[in-house]
């Protein structure tokens, strides 16, 4: 089964990132394939490089890198809630005439058409951390 995650919660203050953390891991142990991971809302805040955790707790930024990495998945970001909220690449930053850029690498920028795709492409489609 291929399976896309929507990660709405931010990595701090909810369960709802580390829950799809745990889902998406569990979905590739158990042979399933993820066509995409896409952040949105305050899920976008999973893809900042600034995002500092105590070396006690659980990084889940991170942890979303070393995934992506080791399997090959694609992290979208979506642009318009990533930029509202200041989480840009080095493209960005010159669009917006800003300094830095703040963007994890394994991270990509892009619209809701890859949202699209993915649930067109996906047989299911779970939402994490969706607001009522």
């Amino acid at each position: 089964m291929i399976f896309s995650i929507v990660v709405q919660a931010p990595p701090v203050q909810t369960q709802g990132a580390e829950t799809a953390l745990r889902f998406a891991r569990a979905v590739l142990a158990a042979g399933h394939s993820i066509h995409r991971i896409f952040f949105y809302r305050d899920g976008v805040h999973n893809g900042s490089a600034l995002t500092c955790t105590p070396q006690d707790e659980f990084n889940i930024p991170q942890q979303w890198q070393e995934l992506a990495q080791q399997h090959k998945l694609d992290l979208v970001v979506c642009i318009a809630a990533a930029v509202r909220r200041g989480v840009i690449n080095e493209q960005e930053a010159v669009r917006y005439k800003q300094d830095q850029w703040n963007l994890r690498d394994s991270f990509e920028l892009s619209g809701l058409g890859q949202l699209v795709e993915a649930c067109i492409q996906s047989d299911r489609v779970v939402t994490f951390g969706a607001r009522s």
